[in-house]
């Protein structure tokens, strides 16, 4: 008994003590944005390799680094696993010699670093874009493949054969887990980030024991014990990035006529502004009149010579944000003259960033009001160079991207793809959107509409200056509700409006441990982030420069 207790509480401390190292480390850099990962670091597979994987697609900057950083990632990973499951063996079964072991997790490491790759780095583009969509795309296939995957480094045919429910249920509590720890140690004062962190890594080694007990000694039969159901799995999860977006565009809240009930009606007689929509990524316009005359649809194309804005595809959306921003400018202006009404804008997911950066960098006298639904919160956290370029941050996770976003292309056809102009945009200039979009403006009223999903889509902490009115739905969705339609109603009447929701931080802090960690301004030379507040280190936004 005495030996079984020393395996034990080694087995804890082998677990407890890297958590603790990696938060202590952030803690002592203030990178408050990457602290909820650090009880990743001891996690049952394949959140530790997950791990791994997000901090070096955004943390190398050329080809060499990325291949170095590699090779000691698998190696450690290798090593580290190794100790973990020999210490976790239950002493009445025969186990391995540990060179076994040693090997086996090392060809294992390598081999999962490239199924799990794709993955790791859809959350490094879910910090680009803001999309919570793409934050749950990247996370599902954890989901579905770690039962599979926490039998692989017990067991010789790991790879056939449902896993148990008692795998099943270990890998959903190992799930729960890592979101409770990385919610614990974001919330948590800096003095207890380390403490925090390495209570988690015990909860992982009990974990270890509990999954490498259930994967050695199941207590039913294996059933399909012939059927190679993990490689199947895996497969599956390559759909999941297509499948996703579809079955959210089925949720009530997000048909495409909701955002257009703006057009469709007209203002009541106490809004007396001219009004400008700017719909989102991936819109379409045919050019169908509006219900009011002081109401426009904004145009992505531009406008006619008779000032009416020109019909335009979805395709047509995906311009740079500085491109659009020159196009609204000159819609505003002819609206003005042709109104003489002050103007607001409504903007949308990509047209609330056009809208929001044109009243940074060429505003008009006449735009007094802003609504903003589904602003894109702190986008740019992460960066991969343009595709000529051979090296730079993140250089090797733009070429996944844009392998994986050209596979699935196929099948979608949208066109989309990481190098897009938009998607460009947010990157290269991450300062203004990660520090100044949810910043008030003088002289505008502005207001935020955000659906809830938004909190899982950037790090804990402050990330608003301005009015914001937050209400359970997908990102996209507000538009439908009436609720929604009548306090923006009241928004361009002049009201005052303001709803945040008490939970909304809270779901801010579980997500903290799933997303990639962001790269400093300071770091990444095309950002000329030198000397700039960073929301990643000060969980505020809107601090002067």
């Amino acid at each position: 008994m005495g030996r079984l207790d020393t395996r034990f509480v080694a087995l804890l401390v082998l677990a407890a003590l890297p958590p603790a190292v990696e938060g202590a480390i952030l803690a002592g850099l203030g990178f408050r944005a990457a602290e909820g990962l650090a009880p990743q670091v001891s996690a049952v597979w394949p959140y530790d390799t997950y791990h791994d994987l997000r901090w070096l697609l955004v943390y190398h900057d050329s080809w060499l680094a990325f291949g170095v950083g590699l090779v000691v990632v698998v190696v450690f990973r290798a090593l580290f696993t190794t100790g973990l499951v020999a210490l976790a063996w239950p002493r009445h079964v025969p186990r391995p010699s540990v060179r076994w072991l040693a090997r086996r997790n090392l060809v294992l490491t390598a081999v999962l670093s490239v199924v799990i790759s794709p993955w790791a780095a859809l959350s490094m583009a879910a910090s680009v874009v803001a999309l919570s969509w793409l934050l749950f795309a990247s996370l599902l296939p954890m989901f579905l493949l770690a039962p599979f995957l926490q039998r692989a480094a017990v067991l010789g045919d790991w790879w056939r054969g449902l896993p148990s429910i008692e795998l099943v249920g270990w890998s959903l509590l190992n799930f729960v887990v890592l979101t409770i720890g990385g919610a614990l140690v974001w919330t948590v004062s800096v003095w207890w980030t380390a403490p925090v962190a390495a209570l988690a890594g015990l909860v992982n080694g009990l974990l270890w024991q509990r999954t490498v007990a259930a994967a050695l000694l199941p207590r039913r039969p294996v059933r399909w014990a012939r059927v190679p159901v993990a490689p199947l799995a895996v497969l599956l999860a390559f759909a999941v990035p297509l499948l996703v977006q579809p079955l959210l565009d089925l949720l009530p809240g997000t048909s495409p006529r909701g955002r257009t009930l703006v057009l469709e009606r007209p203002l009541p007689a106490e809004v007396r502004h001219s009004v400008i929509y700017l719909d989102g990524h991936g819109s379409a316009y045919g050019g169908e009149p509006t219900a009011d005359p002081n109401v426009q649809q904004f145009s992505y194309r531009g406008l006619a010579p008779d000032g009416r804005p020109l019909p335009y595809s979805a395709r047509d959306t995906y311009r740079s944000i500085g491109s659009s921003v020159s196009l609204l400018e000159t819609q505003v202006d002819a609206v003005h003259r042709r109104t003489g009404r002050p103007v607001a804008l409504i903007g949308q997911s990509e047209g609330a960033m056009v809208a929001r950066t044109y009243l940074a960098v060429r505003p008009h006298p006449s735009v007094d009001t802003l609504a903003m639904f589904s602003p894109l919160i702190n986008a740019g956290r992460s960066y991969y160079p343009p595709p000529g370029a051979s090296s730079g941050w993140g250089v090797a996770a733009g070429w996944e991207l844009r392998v994986l976003f050209g596979l699935v292309d196929v099948f979608a056809g949208s066109g989309s793809g990481p190098d897009e102009p938009f998607i460009r945009s947010l990157m290269d200039n991450s300062p203004f959107y990660r520090n100044d979009l949810m910043c008030p403006v003088p002289g505008v009223r502005i207001v935020a509409f955000m659906p809830t999903t938004t909190a899982t889509e950037a790090p804990p902490g402050e990330y608003s200056g301005i009015p914001v009115f937050q209400m359970p739905a997908v990102h996209g969705g507000l538009l439908t509700e009436p609720l929604v339609q009548a306090r923006l109603v009241n928004f361009l009447a002049g009201e005052p409006v303001s709803r945040p929701l008490r939970g909304y931080a809270l779901l801010q802090e579980t997500a903290a441990a799933w997303q990639a960690p962001p790269l400093p301004l300071s770091v990444n030379p095309a950002w000329r982030g030198d000397g700039l507040p960073d929301p990643a280190f000060t969980a505020r936004v809107c601090q002067p420069r």
